[in-house]
């Protein structure tokens, strides 16, 4: 499967990407690449390989999901401008 100059002016035109008319052939070649390269990957047998994220076989840490309340309720409402009964004052919004 070749790309054409067509096509990959279509192509530009579907990315969004604004390409000259003098460029239209490199970038052919460069989708034609692409699409060998794809074709080369298609060829590798991988029956049997489980599929993986990454190289080295890792696990997040875990913590406890345990609910807080954060326990800083005094230093985060230190720096509002307005706070009362322990909550941040606000305008009203709606009359």
């Amino acid at each position: 499967m070749a790309i054409t100059e067509d096509e990959a002016r279509k192509v530009a035109h579907l990315a969004r990407i604004a390409v000259k008319d003098a460029d239209l052939p490199a970038l052919a070649q460069e989708l034609n690449g692409i699409l060998h390269f794809m074709e080369q990957l298609n060829e590798v047998d991988v029956d049997g390989v489980e599929p993986m994220t990454g190289v080295e076989p890792m696990r997040l840490k875990r913590r406890q999901d345990v609910v807080t309340d954060g326990e800083m309720q005094d230093l985060i409402l230190k720096n509002a401008p307005d706070a009362r009964e322990g909550f941040f004052a606000v305008p009203k919004v709606v009359e």
